[in-house]
C-alpha cells in the first residue's frame, strides 16, 4: 500500500514539474509575440467555435445593401480603391469561368485584386511568405438566395499574430487594412 501511494506521489511530482516546465516555456514564448497576440487568437478560436468553418473565421465579410447590383459594387469598389492608391492589379471572373466549363449559368463570384506597391515591398523586405497574402483580394460573392457579400482575409493574423512588427512596416499594413476595409465598406453602400 506504500508502494502505490509513493508511486502516486512521485507521479504527482512529475506532473507538477512537467506542468510548471510547460507553462514557463509557454510564457517565455508569449513574450515574443505582438501585445495583441493572444486577442487576435482568441478571436480566431471563437469564431471557430461558433461557425466551425476555419475559412469563415480568418475573413472579414460585409453584406452589400439591397439593391445594389454587382456592376455597382464593382464600379464603387475601383473608384474607391483608386482614391486610396490601392491599384488594381487584377479582376478574376471564376462566374464566367466556371459557366464556360459546365455549360450553365452560375452566380456572381468574382475576385478583385488591389494592391499597394510600395508597402508590398515592405512586406517581402520584411518575410516573402507576406507574399501570399499579396495583393489583397476582394471577393464579391452572390449567395445561393441571391445575396451579395464582399469578403476579404482578415489581416490581423499577419500584423498582431507573431513577433512585433517593426513600427513603420506596422503602420503600413494597418493602413492598407483600413484602405482594404474602407473599400468594402463603402462599396457596400454603394458610396464613391
Amino acid at each position: 500500500m506504500g508502494f502505490i501511494r509513493n508511486l502516486f506521489a512521485i507521479i504527482g511530482l512529475l506532473a507538477i514539474l512537467a506542468g510548471g516546465y510547460l507553462y514557463n516555456q509557454v510564457q517565455s514564448g508569449l513574450g515574443k509575440f505582438d501585445p495583441d497576440a493572444p486577442k487576435v487568437y482568441t478571436e480566431l478560436f471563437n469564431l471557430m467555435m461558433q461557425t466551425h468553418n476555419a475559412a469563415e473565421a480568418t475573413v472579414w465579410k460585409v453584406k452589400v445593401n439591397d439593391g445594389l447590383t454587382a456592376e455597382e459594387v464593382e464600379e464603387t469598389m475601383k473608384i474607391v480603391a483608386n482614391e486610396l492608391n490601392l491599384a488594381n492589379v487584377g479582376e478574376l471572373p471564376l462566374y464566367r469561368d466556371v459557366s464556360a466549363k459546365t455549360g450553365v449559368p452560375y452566380r456572381f463570384v468574382k475576385f478583385y485584386l488591389f494592391c499597394d506597391s510600395l508597402i508590398a515591398k515592405q512586406m517581402l523586405d520584411y518575410s516573402d511568405a507576406f507574399s501570399a497574402y499579396m495583393p489583397c483580394r476582394i471577393s464579391l460573392v452572390e449567395s445561393p438566395t441571391g445575396e451579395l457579400w464582399l469578403y476579404t482575409l482578415n489581416m490581423d493574423m499577419m500584423i498582431y499574430g507573431g513577433e512585433p512588427l517593426e513600427p513603420e512596416l506596422k503602420a503600413a499594413a494597418l493602413e492598407v487594412k483600413v484602405k482594404m476595409l474602407e473599400v468594402m465598406n463603402r462599396a457596400a453602400k454603394g458610396e464613391f
